[in-house]
């Protein structure tokens, strides 16, 4: 933060809007470390909706007050960023998305018991209280999010079926586990006393189990409100919907028409690298090396420790070679963990957690190792380089580390869009490359697969929300591109839920290649690559509008 006699007028609106979020958001807030609302949850209803409106609607009045001209590069991001989080969720307000979206597989209310227990700290007798306090909130908050549905069903912006079904699917399984299986009593596990774990468990039967099972109960009975087609086009006012998710995922104004071509162009140049990796590797095509790697017993796992012990040395390689490649380097370390045994059936193949702030826990890579014997091992590089090092792992601690910033920019930009989170990790597959981390054919085809999902997602989901596709016509694209059918099922179910999210990806990573030709042009031989990245990493995340602005003006040449 800036010291209280420089501070501007962008310094005094970010204030407002961050507090409100963080007293808005409690678990957000707990995520981060601030403990001051871990005894509540948000309110999902008309009253929480409107005090969102007063508070978004306040923030662009004053940012049009502001003298632009009178301000220095970090208060003008700020105050762009902050005018795009408002505009956009503004937008989704008008758009009523709160009528459908409780219905969410991937982060739905039904889910919340196990996000608490990921984070959730009891260290004393008054954060215990806390955290009883939250869970005897949680059947009034399930009933705000049913009477968000029910709002849905007589306006006709409903969920898609599929998404409905897997939820039920889901929170069968969270009512019906044995009650020593709750995501908060194994993760809190030696923190709680005997009497504590008691009086959780309780709770749980008293407060959690219960709402579950009224929302089970809701969402059997909501399945024939469930609209038919899947992408958003179905709904009222679809097409302005989908527009503002492009907005929101890749802060650009792009149509779904210039991405969904975008995407084809992306899967025949990296379909044309991988024939060349199997015809190296002796193959005739494509085909042929997949059915080779399928079954090779040294493509797959043969304990469940096996790929996190690959993912820390993956780490430690690149973590050598770093300092050759960028001047400013996390000062948090990153730690693999396998994930937990409640979550893993319904996790994804691997994620990033970041640091706390305080310094109290380090980035985490969580690597997924159920049933490791289908999980191909030449994929996994890829996966470690776009999480962890140098991906996810340095863009989101360094950005925690950047004390000069607001607190909204170092903790709260993603509500700014994902695009260049996300296409900070896309790059770091391909820099990986640059790098030499890849250490043979297979895990560089591992690579490619990868980028070949992220241009696959680019055609898929404009081709659900935008140009009426089924949900079997996506799939049936997607596994085209390299995945199995179960995998493709599930990514496309990810894609109905989350419109837009999808596209974030390959759009940043566009724009940060895009920029760094346009300098390597500009500046010859004297292009610094360390500045690049150092200059790119070491002003948070940003929207692509504004990163396109500054980032020339950041990057210098290497002197003469």
């Amino acid at each position: 933060m800036t010291d209280v006699a420089t501070r501007s007028p962008v310094d005094a609106i970010a204030d407002r809007f961050w507090a409100y979020v963080l007293e808005r958001q409690p678990v957000l807030a707990s995520m981060l470390g601030d403990r001051r609302y871990e005894d509540r949850l948000d309110d999902p209803g008309p009253a929480g909706r409107a005090a969102d409106r007063a508070m978004l609607g306040g923030v662009l009045a004053d940012a049009a007050e502001v003298d632009r001209a009178a301000l220095g590069v970090e208060d003008r991001v700020t105050l762009g960023m902050l005018e795009v989080v408002a505009r956009v969720h503004l937008a989704r307000d008008e758009q009523h998305l709160h009528e459908f979206g409780s219905f969410d597989h991937i982060n739905g209310p039904q889910g919340l018991t196990g996000d608490l227990a990921r984070f959730t700290v009891v260290d004393s007798d008054e954060a215990f209280d806390h955290l009883l306090s939250r869970l005897a909130a949680y059947p009034a908050w399930m009933d705000a999010h049913t009477a968000n549905l029910d709002e849905g069903i007589a306006t006709g912006r409903t969920a898609a079926r599929v998404v409905v079904e897997r939820t039920i699917e889901q929170t069968e399984r969270a009512v019906e586990a044995p009650m020593d299986e709750a995501p908060l009593l194994q993760a809190l596990g030696d923190q709680l006393s005997v009497d504590q774990r008691e009086r959780l468990r309780a709770a749980l039967v008293r407060d959690v189990v219960p709402a579950q099972a009224r929302f089970l109960e809701y969402a059997r009975g909501y399945l024939p409100h469930a609209r038919v087609g899947e992408g958003v086009w179905s709904i009222p006012d679809g097409e302005a919907i989908y527009e503002t998710a492009i907005l929101a995922s890749t802060t650009l104004p792009l149509t779904a028409r210039e991405l969904h071509d975008f995407g084809l162009q992306q899967l025949a140049e990296i379909d044309r690298d991988r024939l060349e990796i199997a015809r190296r590797l002796g193959h005739t095509d494509v085909a042929s090396l997949r059915v080779a790697l399928e079954h090779d017993a040294d493509n797959f796992a043969r304990t469940r420790a096996e790929p996190a012990e690959r993912a820390r040395a993956q780490i430690e390689r690149a973590a050598a070679l770093a300092p050759r490649w960028f001047g400013r380097l996390p000062r948090a370390a990153c730690e693999v963990r396998p994930v937990e045994p409640f979550m893993e059936r319904e996790a994804p193949a691997a994620f990033y957690f970041p640091p706390a702030p305080d310094g109290s826990r380090p980035g985490i890579y969580f690597i997924n190792t159920y049933q490791p014997e289908g999980r191909p091992l030449h994929q996994l590089a890829t996966t470690t380089y776009h999480e962890a090092v140098p991906g996810h792992h340095f863009q989101c601690t360094i950005e925690t580390e950047l004390e000069n910033l607001h607190a909204f920019r170092r903790f709260g930009s993603r509500l700014a869009g994902l695009a260049y989170a996300e296409g900070w990790g896309l790059y770091s597959e391909r820099l990986a490359d640059e790098m030499g981390l890849y250490e043979d054919p297979r895990e560089r085809l591992g690579m490619l697969d990868m980028q070949a999902l992220r241009a696959g997602r680019l055609v898929t989901d404009t081709g659900l929300h935008a140009f009426r596709w089924t949900r079997q016509q996506a799939v049936d694209f997607l596994e085209g591109t390299g995945l199995s059918r179960a995998q493709a099922g599930v990514e496309i179910d990810r894609y109905i839920v989350w419109p837009g999210q999808a596209l974030a990806y390959m759009v940043g990573q566009r724009e940060i290649l895009a920029l760094r030709h346009e300098l390597e042009v500009r500046d010859g031989d004297r292009f610094d690559l360390r500045a690049f990245h150092d200059e790119l990493l070491g002003h948070g995340s940003l929207p692509l509008a504004i990163l396109r602005e500054e980032l020339p003006n950041w990057v210098k040449p290497r002197p003469d």
